[in-house]
């Protein structure tokens, strides 16, 4: 096969060449390798690519392979990683100056299972500093591009991984999500994102940005891809604290497509209130589809979510700059400007501004948990909003001008509040960007969502476009 016919291949068509032996990892991670380095200058994605290690191990998986040893669909599919995941001997920068030279003597617990799962390594990826931020416009190494059309921003934090998977630079990967860093990029490049139950993936190595928000997740290509990433990565962790002790689910042999009597819930008076007119047209489109398909629709009420942006935000603002404290004292001008003063407004919420936000997500919690005896699923835009131009602070909502930041999270926040699962998956273009759909499930719902994605999936919605990068290196 032509090493440029492999490019922007999901993980799923690839794991059959793989097992089958008409593939080899080597010939793969080198396709990915010289399209990496094709590509890389005009998207920025990377921090450091591992060219050698990855050829080691792609040779190492290729022997495996030939003797017998096949582990699974993740077996000799090259993958870089976000850049606040740690890797054993390796820098880790958070795309900070500050932690420039920080190099990990252990691994990640989700990297040793990828490990395991038999995944090459091809490199780290950027993010926005410290993962406090959503255009992944970098102070120190520069802006990511968004291969869709390079004057705009690629989401954040984990804009190299929404980049790096939609320019066919990671064949899959993993973000992080504290309110929206794997679903805002997941929407801006037209990828599936998978935020999952909090405390269902482990965090252990990974630097922290919110205590009680943070989330590790799949990026990947197709919805079938996300499945078998989370069955790899997920499972109970001893090392990390908030990580919960329950079974994983067969999340790629739920995933059937089969949404006949599957009751979607339709939150109108927030998750449709102010969202970009042809945004909203398309997210309904997507459920009248899957309405076609035997779903049934329910509107649902969940009032408690007028306040969710305030107490989102309170709690990760009190969590990050209580990490970043000592460092905001003694060095405050390491940090890039932006999310200097995000951590310097940090300091400012008293102890019952935090607590009264608690109280306020301990409401949603019980209203969402409510409306899911009443429905199996929530269906909503990801983002109210298109990706706006690299650099400019804000965003254009049906020809009003609006604060960027407060926008693309709005949609976000409840879904790290309640700890519940949210999934996005490209729903169609606007002004030739791609834009989300994204779906919520109880806790531990993973299966129910991932399904009702890959249904969406099926219809084409995307209409098998590309970004002309991925095809035209």
């Amino acid at each position: 096969m032509l090493s440029k016919e492999l490019i922007g291949k999901p993980v799923e068509e690839l794991a059959e060449l793989i097992k089958s032996k008409s593939l080899s990892p080597v010939e793969l991670t080198e396709a990915i390798l010289d399209h990496t380095e094709a590509t890389e200058g005009r998207i920025n994605a990377y921090m450091e690519v591992y060219k050698d290690d990855a050829l080691a191990d792609a040779k190492k998986a290729e022997e495996e392979i030939n003797n017998g040893n096949y582990k699974g669909m993740y077996h000799g599919i090259p993958m870089a990683i976000k850049d606040n995941v740690y890797f054993k001997d390796k820098v880790t920068t958070m795309s900070s100056k500050i932690h420039k030279d920080f190099v990990s003597d252990y691994d990640a617990t989700v990297v040793t299972k990828l490990r395991e799962a038999g995944v090459i390594f091809t490199g780290k990826l950027s993010m926005h500093e410290y993962a406090w931020g959503i255009t992944n416009n970098n102070p120190h190494y520069g802006a990511v591009k968004n291969p869709w059309n390079f004057e705009k921003i690629p989401g954040g934090s984990s804009g190299g991984s929404g980049a790096a998977v939609a320019t066919g630079s990671s064949v899959a990967t993993l973000g992080t999500d504290t309110a929206g860093s794997i679903r805002i990029p997941s929407s801006a490049n037209g990828i599936v994102g998978l935020k999952q139950t909090f405390g269902r993936v482990s965090k252990y190595g990974v630097y922290p940005l919110g205590f009680t928000l943070d989330h590790v997740g799949p990026m990947t290509r197709t919805v079938k891809d996300a499945a078998g990433l989370l069955e790899v990565i997920a499972g109970f962790d001893t090392n990390d604290p908030t990580s919960i002790n329950t079974p994983v689910d067969q999340y790629l042999a739920k995933t059937t497509g089969d949404v006949k009597n599957l009751v979607i819930g339709v939150e109108e008076d927030y998750f449709f209130n102010r969202v970009d007119t042809e945004i909203e047209k398309l997210v309904r489109d997507g459920i009248k589809k899957l309405e076609e398909q035997g779903a049934k629709i329910k509107e649902v009420k969940i009032p408690t979510l007028k306040y969710a942006e305030w107490a989102e935000l309170i709690t990760s603002l009190s969590e990050a700059s209580s990490i970043h404290h000592s460092d905001m004292l003694v060095r405050p001008e390491d940090f890039g400007h932006d999310i200097r003063m995000l951590f310097e407004l940090g300091e400012l919420p008293s102890a019952v501004d935090y607590l009264q936000a608690q109280q306020v997500r301990r409401q949603l919690k019980q209203e969402f948990n409510q409306v899911f005896q009443e429905v199996d699923i929530l269906a909503m835009p990801t983002l109210p909003i298109l990706p706006n131009n690299i650099g400019d602070d804000w965003a254009d909502l049906n020809g009003e001008k609006v604060d960027l930041i407060d926008n693309i999270i709005r949609f976000m926040g409840p879904g790290n509040l309640t700890g519940l699962p949210a999934l996005s998956v490209p729903c169609g273009f606007s002004q030739g960007l791609p834009v989300g759909m994204q779906f919520m499930g109880p806790a531990f719902g993973e299966a129910a969502i991932l399904n009702a994605g890959y249904a969406l999936e099926q219809t084409n919605p995307m209409n098998n476009k590309k970004p002309e990068i991925l095809t035209n290196p």
